[in-house]
């Protein structure tokens, strides 16, 4: 029975711990000590997922070394943290499940690049998709992207986590995947101001569908596939992250649009909204690429403080009328 071990004990890790566990043995890596004791001691993560049960076959840890029995690796680390997470771990070429959604700042590199320049001899899989954690945790149906560009290594890994109401559907467009998952970040950050200024639902809509065209620019520019993109991983799951503010992305922006100062909410903020890391990265590669992205753009004037949240609305709404398309 193939052994799981799950780097990151926080909301979207441990409801995958949760997944994983109903088809067998899952050892949970948690940076912080008291929520390994409390998973071990009470079968609950209150800190980043209260509420839930875990089941036993759940081992919690605080030592990367007790994963080196697995015979896979999950990654649930922040997208900045994946190559420190990397570079302290063992991989010894075991398969590698990328479920960090970002963009490297130093480097613009996407996690599978990181990936692949720190376990060389791992296969790289990513799992991307619209799925909030404690719906996930408390057994909700959702769909996801697997992708992986090598069936052989592909298949045992989605029927290992695949559960009734987890369903991966494969896609050897791991590129594709990894946009979709980083670019949607950003986008529920402008979703979340025009709710904060209470713009209505006409807006969201808007900004949901003018956001997708600049994902699809983004990337077709870096050879994504465009079924990919208007699938699970990329169309999917910005719909979700732009819909609710139990997106960690879009209830930033809603303080935003509500006028709060972006250093003061990271500085208040227990969780990550990896859209705010996700902007100076993608506005820099999207300008390297020659890849026009609006929305982009002022989601990071206004992280920045060089526009104010009204400021932000009105730069997109002033731009020049043009024909619709991608």
């Amino acid at each position: 029975m193939m052994r799981l071990g799950i780097v990151g004990a926080g909301a979207w890790g441990t409801a995958l711990a949760v997944v994983a566990a109903a088809g067998g043995p899952v050892r949970l890596w948690a940076r912080e000590a008291e929520v390994a004791e409390q998973i071990r001691n009470s079968n609950e993560n209150a800190m980043f997922l209260p509420g839930v049960s875990l089941p036993p076959e759940i081992a919690p840890t605080t030592h990367l070394s007790d994963l080196s029995d697995c015979d896979a690796l999950v990654l649930v680390t922040p997208a900045q943290h994946l190559r420190s997470t990397l570079n302290a771990i063992d991989t010894a070429g075991r398969p590698l499940i990328l479920c960090s959604k970002g963009i490297e700042a130093e480097t613009q590199f996407l996690m599978s690049e990181v990936a692949e320049q720190c376990a060389p001899a791992s296969a790289i899989a990513v799992l991307s998709g619209p799925t909030f954690a404690a719906e996930v945790a408390s057994g909700l149906p959702t769909a996801i992207t697997f992708a992986c560009a090598d069936d052989d290594v592909a298949t045992p890994l989605i029927t290992r986590i695949a559960q009734p109401g987890f369903r991966p559907y494969h896609s050897s467009d791991v590129i594709g995947a990894e946009v979709g998952g980083a670019v949607k970040n950003v986008l529920a950050i402008a979703c979340g101001v025009a709710a904060g200024l209470g713009l209505g639902q006409n807006a969201r809509a808007a900004l949901i569908s003018r956001g997708f065209a600049e994902m699809s620019r983004f990337g077709l520019a870096k050879g994504a596939r465009v079924e990919t993109l208007s699938g699970l991983s990329g169309l999917g799951d910005l719909v979700l992250t732009c819909s609710s503010e139990a997106s960690r992305n879009m209830s930033f922006g809603k303080a935003l649009g509500e006028g709060a100062r972006a250093a003061d909410l990271m500085a208040d903020r227990l969780t990550v909204a990896e859209g705010v890391f996700t902007a100076p990265v993608l506005a820099r590669a999207a300008e390297q690429l020659n890849v026009d992205m609006p929305i982009t753009g002022v989601v990071l004037a206004l992280i920045e403080g060089r526009l104010d949240a009204r400021e932000a609305i009105d730069a997109l709404l002033s731009r020049p009328l043009k024909e619709e398309r991608i």
